[in-house]
């Protein structure tokens, strides 16, 4: 299986604010004081378009949607939460924690990839679990080593454990379960997406290793991405709060490899992080200062990885 894809879905915010559903355990969330919805919304368009021209420059296939305006959902900029493309046809729709987020989830969409020439098989549909208050929040929740066959996943209200195993089962997927913390305010809180700590490229890994409280969990974690070959880069949890972890590998014009971050994940990172990366990839990055700061997601969130079959 590839790890990395050149074909990227994209949903185009139209009425973008800070979730106050999500807020409750998105910590990093803020509220930018004295700023019009309007203004907020048009800030996200702004950094939303500069950041798809970026993708598009150097090769990448970005299927851009805009979001409904019939409904409220103003973290649909964040599609990868409630879907993932695999390579064999099959599509996962996934139960979310907050309540207008599940409006994000559109039929159409699925239609318009299908209309694009994408092959679509199956829907494995995991959505009923929020009836019983059960979240897997997609690859936000999930990092997959699709190469490897490992899907890697820090518990929280957001990831249950059982929901993400009977995942791995059903898209064969080895299961990697640990749980990563963040300080808020003195006290340590589950992080709740796990692709806030860690970013899985093609031979090389990104990871919060501090955020893993649980020594053994820890060590396990690291063993398991470098038992696969992958260089283990470590980053802080300060670079953590600067979205340093929420990154994406795509592939550009010529299978060339890019790790798409926000300007503000890099200006956070060193010099020898940027080296490391750099034998690597060609690092891509764009002003996300509005979409980070009320969305409390980043760059990795917002891009939903197509590895469909093309007909």
């Amino acid at each position: 299986m590839n790890q990395t894809t050149n074909a990227i879905l994209m949903i185009r915010p139209v009425a973008f604010r800070m979730n106050e559903q999500t807020s409750v355990n998105n910590y990093y969330q803020k509220v930018l004081d004295g700023l019009l919805p309007a203004t907020v919304n048009a800030k996200a368009q702004q950094e939303f378009d500069a950041f798809v021209e970026k993708l598009r420059s150097v090769g990448v296939e970005v299927t851009v949607v805009d979001d409904s305006k019939d409904s409220d959902t103003p973290d649909s900029v964040f599609p990868n939460n409630w879907i993932s493309f695999h390579e064999n046809g099959d599509v996962a729709l996934y139960p979310m924690f907050a309540e207008n987020r599940r409006l994000e989830r559109r039929e159409e969409i699925l239609d318009l990839l299908e209309e694009k020439g994408f092959v679509i098989e199956n829907v494995v549909d995991y959505t009923s679990a929020e009836d019983d208050n059960i979240f897997l929040e997609g690859t936000g929740s999930i990092v997959l080593d699709r190469q490897n066959g490992k899907a890697y996943c820090a518990l929280s209200s957001r990831a249950d454990e059982e929901l993400f195993i009977e995942f791995c089962e059903d898209f064969e997927f080895t299961p990697v379960i640990f749980e990563a913390f963040q300080t808020v305010h003195g006290e340590r809180k589950l992080i709740y997406h796990t692709n806030v700590m860690m970013t899985i490229g093609e031979t090389f890994a990104v990871i919060c290793a501090d955020s893993i409280d649980d020594k053994k969990e820890r060590k396990m974690v690291l063993d398991s991405l470098r038992g696969d070959d992958k260089e283990v880069i470590l980053i802080t949890e300060e670079q953590v709060n600067n979205f340093a972890g929420n990154m994406l590998e795509v592939k550009g014009a010529d299978d060339r490899r890019y790790l798409v971050m926000s300007s503000s994940a890099y200006s956070s990172l060193t010099k020898k992080q940027i080296a490391q990366l750099e034998e690597h990839v060609t690092i891509l990055h764009a002003s996300l200062d509005t979409i980070e700061a009320c969305g409390g997601g980043s760059a990795r969130c917002m891009m939903a990885e197509i590895f469909l079959p093309n007909e």
